[in-house]
Order: structure tokens, then sequence, then C-alpha cells
């Protein structure tokens, strides 16, 4: 008769809450968490005898840069995710980050499209020109049409946050795969190619964005 260990039990229920949190920002977002810095700086400025708040709600007393913002939200899930690796082993833990990445990320282009103006392949690649990708990313546009968008990005801050843990493959697998299922959720139109990801080691990423009308 097989033993069931509780720890293990215990031990998966963390990681798949930690991932559902850790895993919660795509592989080109964390937009909610630029938003709330931005909050933090307007709190700042508003006169406190007129904003009566808990304490707990107070701006942390600290400032931090994007690359230590992004070390501290994904350090925790690495160990985690590695600490998993050892009870399942890597080939498992690998499928389970991918099949979890490409729903989540299919339902988050839904949810997109569902508060967008409209489902156009440029509605999906107007987030991409943001400028809180310019301080996450160094990219460029290497085409822009009505049908296709490539961007080359050759530095990634996920890439690096991942890269310092030595721990690429299990970033692709928990962000990166995800940009697939993005655009189709999205606009089931709109495909994505690409052979190459920092994430991965290579020199850069090329994504390619189509639109099969």
């Amino acid at each position: 008769m097989q033993e069931h260990d509780p720890t293990k039990k215990i031990q998966r229920r963390k990681f798949i809450g930690s991932l559902a949190t850790a895993c919660a920002l795509p592989c080109l977002g964390m937009n909610a968490l630029y938003a709330m810095s931005e909050d933090s700086k307007s709190f700042f400025e508003q006169d406190p005898k007129s904003t009566e708040k808990h304490k707990f709600e107070n701006p942390y007393p600290r400032e931090f840069s994007f690359e230590q913002v992004f070390d501290m939200r994904y350090g925790e899930f690495i160990r985690l995710a590695k600490d998993l690796e050892d009870e399942m082993g890597k080939e498992n833990l690998i499928e389970f980050l991918k099949k979890r990445t490409e729903k989540r990320m299919f339902e988050y282009g839904q949810k997109q499209a569902e508060n967008a103006a409209d489902n156009s392949l440029k509605t999906y690649v107007a987030q991409f020109k943001a400028d809180y990708y310019d301080k996450t990313l160094t990219k460029e546009i290497v085409q822009e049409t009505d049908e296709v968008f490539e961007l080359k990005v050759t530095e990634c801050i996920w890439a690096k946050a991942f890269q310092k843990h030595n721990a690429g493959d299990i970033g692709f697998a928990a962000v990166c795969y995800g940009d697939y299922s993005w655009p189709k959720g999205f606009n089931p139109k709109i495909r994505m190619e690409r052979d190459k990801t920092l994430m991965q080691g290579h020199d850069c990423c090329n994504h390619k964005y189509i639109f099969e009308g």
C-alpha cells in the first residue's frame, strides 16, 4: 500500500498558490505593480490631514528599482519551484508550468480584449510601446504593418531575474511560454512566431505577431 506524505501535498499547494501569484504577471507585464508605484507617489503629494488611512495602507518607506522588485517577486517563486522539482522531477515541473502559463495567459488576453476598444493587431501590440516597457526591456520595432508586428528584444529584466538564479528553464516555462497563447486569447487570428529568447540564452527575443485575417 502506497504511503501518502502530507508534507508533499502541502508543498504542492504552496507552490500552486505561489505560482498563481508570481506568474499572474505576463512576460511583458507587471503593469499593476507599476501603477501601484504611481499611486504611492500621488499619496505623498496629498495633504495628510485630509486623508485618513489605516497604517497598513501607508506606502512602504523605501523606493525599489525595477531590478530589485523583480528579484524579490520571482526569487521566492524560483526557490519554491526548485524544491518542487526535487519532489516531482524537472520534466513534470516544466510541463506543469507550461500548461498553467498557457491557460493563464490565454485568459489574460481574453480579459484584455473585453476591455479594449477592439481586438485588432494594432490594439494588441500597442501595449508593447508603453513607457513601462522602456524601463524593463531594451527593444526595437523591426517591422510594423496592419498584418505584421515584429519586436526584437536585446535586454529583458524577466530573463535577468531568472538567470540570476540559474533558472532560465523555469522562467521560460513560467513566463515566456505564455507569449504564444496570450495573443490568441486577445484575438484567435493573431499568431506569434519566435525561435529565440534571452531566457533560453539566445542573443535576443524575436517576437513576430502575425494577423491571419
